[in-house]
């Protein structure tokens, strides 16, 4: 009896097991007839797809290996799982990312070569595992390199030919017509458009062929713990939102051919026909390393930007750290911005860059849905070292930069704070300590309060603050530690109503050096 109950229970447990594996889902990919030799196999994967969306969703498994495709459509209640040591490699054949599809190029949506994992109007979509994905972006960047180096005009290959067929009456500005003249529209890794619960999670993620990850039109997405490296390659921005809006981005390591991460919305009249503003975002505890800039906002922003927090970040080695980017033309509005707890070091440019002068070309207008806005934003607890600038605001005459702060700032830097063309500033806590002129320099700007700022390297007949028309300022609670030659210097027939209040001058040989052009007594008490 015993011997017939054991068999009777293996049986029935192995038949437990069949079914279980069965149902649960997962779709190994050596399965469905993908190999892991690195031949291609687009089409197995692809059904691999479908097949798990018409059973309701599922998780295509790659376990370790090397795994060849074209261009993926990901659908509904999909998981892409990338076992370690399983390398998801795209091919270098431009014909395995046609027929075009509809997608954000660049902040203009238009019909292009599909993005190599794609998905369009779809829900519930995963890309996790600790494996890589490789764009071997090489070729492409190969092409572009090749177009835009040419020193005569080139003919027209057949994929520009079929990119001015696909989008046949798209406006774009003019200057706008180099970019859109090569009409080779190099497709970005990843792109969801019009999607919703989208996470990426634990890969690696290299060598783009163009941005990294884009998701576009998209609600709750989340990017955590993922690392991107697109070394020497153009345009290769590594995490890019536009037009989303309840986006996490944490746990990122990224190293990059451009900006690391980008929040966009859409460019010029484009932009603001679709309307629909990137907001809600967080982006936390997070290192950049080469890049353009670590955290960038623009210059595609002509929908709107708002509700923004980064924190908890490490920027060592990008061009700037914090860039917000727009030009006339562009219009919309970036609000609302927090900065904190953030570390840079090696940063080539500048620490903060606010430009609203972008594109230099353009002149004054009067104020419309094509004057950008950037307004109330605030950063606090930042230490930099090895900085070239520590901050650049450049507002426009139309439309100063409204409501910005600076708290408890320390940064070793070449150049100073240079703030032109804004409105409602305040610094409070900031230490900077330069080599080479003021650190403090602010005209064009009113309504300014500078609170217990400083330098501990006071240059010689150099002030400390220098003021250019300049009107309505604070300056106040002031203490130079360290002996200085000049502290303040003002000067512009525009300046007025400026006042020092509460600082201790001890160490200071002369408190106030008047320009030839102030026409005003400065009040001090």
């Amino acid at each position: 009896m015993k011997k017939v109950f054991l068999v009777i229970f293996v049986s029935v447990l192995t038949s437990f097991i069949s079914v279980s594996s069965a149902t649960n889902g997962w779709l190994n990919i050596l399965e469905e007839g993908g190999n892991n030799k690195g031949e291609l196999c687009t089409e197995a994967i692809q059904k691999a797809i479908d097949k798990a969306e018409k059973n309701g969703g599922g998780t295509i498994y790659f376990p370790a290996g090397d795994y060849l495709t074209g261009a993926l459509r990901l659908k509904n209640n999909i998981t892409i799982h990338i076992e370690s040591g399983a390398t998801l490699r795209f091919s270098n054949n431009f014909d395995h990312y046609l027929p075009f599809v509809q997608l954000r190029w660049e902040g203009t949506v238009m019909n292009s070569f599909s993005p190599l994992l794609y998905g369009k109007d779809i829900e519930n979509i995963t890309i996790t595992g600790r494996g890589t994905i490789d764009g071997q972006g090489e070729a492409w960047w190969k092409e572009i390199w090749r177009i835009e180096s040419a020193k005569e005009k080139l003919e027209l290959t057949k994929y520009q030919k079929m990119t001015q067929e696909a989008n046949v009456g798209l406006e774009t500005a003019p200057y706008y017509e180099r970019t859109r003249n090569f009409l080779f529209h190099r497709p970005p890794l990843f792109q969801a458009f019009n999607c919703k619960n989208v996470r990426i999670e634990g890969v690696t993620i290299q060598n783009s062929p163009f941005w990294t990850i884009n998701p576009a039109f998209c609600d709750n997405v989340t990017v955590d713990g993922v690392t991107i490296f697109n070394p020497h390659s153009p345009n290769t921005d590594g995490i890019n939102p536009t037009s989303c809006k309840n986006v996490h981005i944490s746990n990122c390591h990224i190293s990059v051919g451009d900006d690391c991460i980008t929040i966009k919305s859409g460019r010029d009249a484009d932009g603001r026909k679709w309307a629909t503003p990137t907001e809600n975002v967080t982006i936390t505890n997070c290192t950049m390393l080469s890049g353009h800039g670590g955290v960038v906002i623009g210059s595609e922003m002509s929908g709107g930007i708002k509700k923004v927090t980064i924190a908890n970040c490490v920027f060592d080695g990008t061009d700037r750290g914090i860039r917000l980017k727009a030009a006339r033309g562009r219009g919309g509005v970036v609000e609302d911005i927090r900065v904190s707890n953030i570390v840079m070091n090696n940063i080539k440019k500048e620490a903060f860059m606010f430009n609203l002068f972008y594109d230099k070309n353009t002149v004054e207008e009067p104020v419309s849905e094509r004057t950008p806005i950037f307004r109330n934003i605030h950063i606090s607890n930042v230490t930099g070292t090895n900085v070239n600038t520590a901050c650049r605001v450049i507002g426009i005459p139309e439309m100063p930069i409204h409501n910005l702060s600076f708290s408890n700032i320390n940064i070793e830097a070449k150049e100073g704070f240079s703030i032109d063309t804004a409105s409602d500033v305040e610094l409070h806590d900031v230490k900077v300590n330069t080599q080479i002129g003021a650190s403090f320099s602010i005209e064009n700007s009113k309504n300014i309060i500078l609170d217990n700022v400083s330098t501990t390297t006071p240059i010689k007949d150099t002030p400390v603050i220098k003021l250019n028309n300049v009107s309505n300022i604070m300056i106040g609670n002031n203490f130079q530690m360290t002996p200085t030659d000049v502290f303040l210097e003002v000067d512009g027939l525009k300046s007025k109503t400026i006042f020092l209040k509460n600082n201790v001058f001890e160490h200071v040989k002369t408190v106030l050096k008047k320009g030839k052009d102030l026409k005003i007594d400065i009040k001090q008490n």
